[in-house]
């Protein structure tokens, strides 16, 4: 049970929300590696609500796997604990599920579920939004928790494996996929609590195209400057190994953008200024325009140019 009231709130709307870690789940079995993948899982389901203006209250967890591994369920849970402590939310319950002849073995599969709470009046649905307005990016930690489909087959048909050194990176190549999922819920919600924001969305699967243009009125559409920033190292191999058009990487990957805020033009700086200081590098990455009826609802005009050079 959770009692919102005493979490502060005077007239609360809740706010749900589910999600899974998708196939990044069979990089870290291949890695034997599980000590990031709860936090992913914490993170798509809490990076849901506070686009919403929702600050996560609760989380639980859903373990189902062959053979229970205490190990490998520790690492897991654990993970899963740490998010929930960076969401500053509560973890208050979880199932755990053998099922024997359903996963294989070492196999094991995830799913959250994460209730939030925003007052009545300070939901955010993009209603506000308008020509004009400034689109400010928040930087991502790598692919998160999207595409891995797509990049275990790119993987796979290189000649690296997941213990590879790369030359962008310190780490291994598997070390540098698995990087944890980025939580913005404590930079949104400071910049929302100031009243910087008309509108949130989270960059996950579907990439700029789909994701954006759920917050945007039918008046308005997305203009992204993807020359505003530099494709990140793990997204250039991706796209140069796979040979994924740049039009295929903005429908799939989040290319070093994990979530955008649309601000006013006056508010650009001083939300930009609060994302960083709250821990989500942020700067301006587009502009809403006004939409044609013919026009797609995002462009991103000269990406394809700009990240081919």
């Amino acid at each position: 049970m959770f009692d919102p009231r005493a979490a502060g709130y005077a007239d609360p709307v809740l706010v749900a929300a589910t999600d899974g870690v998708g196939t990044k789940l069979k990089l870290a079995s291949d890695m034997d590696r599980h000590d990031t993948i709860g936090i992913d899982l914490v993170a798509m389901c809490v990076n849901d609500l506070v686009v919403q203006g929702a600050e996560p209250l609760f989380f639980l967890d859903y373990f189902a796997t062959g053979k229970l591994d205490p190990a490998q369920a520790e690492d897991v849970v654990a993970g899963i604990a740490e998010g929930c402590q960076i969401a500053g939310c509560a973890l208050i319950g979880g199932e755990t599920a053998e099922m024997p002849g359903l996963y294989g073995p070492g196999d094991y599969d995830l799913a959250g579920f994460a209730v939030g709470a925003a007052e009545r009046g300070a939901i955010l649905d993009g209603g506000r939004i308008a020509a004009g307005d400034v689109i400010v990016g928040l930087e991502s930690s790598g692919p998160h928790s999207n595409g891995f489909s797509l990049i275990r087959q790119i993987v796979d048909a290189s000649e690296l494996g997941y213990g590879s050194p790369v030359d962008f990176a310190s780490e291994t190549l598997g070390e540098v996929l698995l990087s944890a999922t980025r939580i913005y819920v404590e930079s949104a919600l400071a910049v929302h609590r100031a009243g910087l924001l008309k509108g949130l969305a989270h960059i996950t699967g579907g990439g700029f195209l789909e994701n954006i243009s759920r917050i945007l009125p039918d008046a308005a559409a997305a203009e992204i400057d993807t020359t505003s920033w530099t494709l990140p190292p793990v997204f250039r191999w991706l796209m140069e190994q796979g040979e994924i058009p740049p039009a295929d990487m903005v429908s799939t990957f989040n290319c070093g953008i994990g979530m955008v805020a649309v601000v006013a033009a006056g508010d650009a700086a001083e939300a930009a200024r609060k994302f960083t200081e709250a821990g989500s590098p942020a700067f301006p990455i587009g502009r809403i325009v006004e939409r044609a009826p013919e026009l797609p609802a995002v462009t991103l005009p000269g990406f394809d140019e700009a990240w081919r050079g």
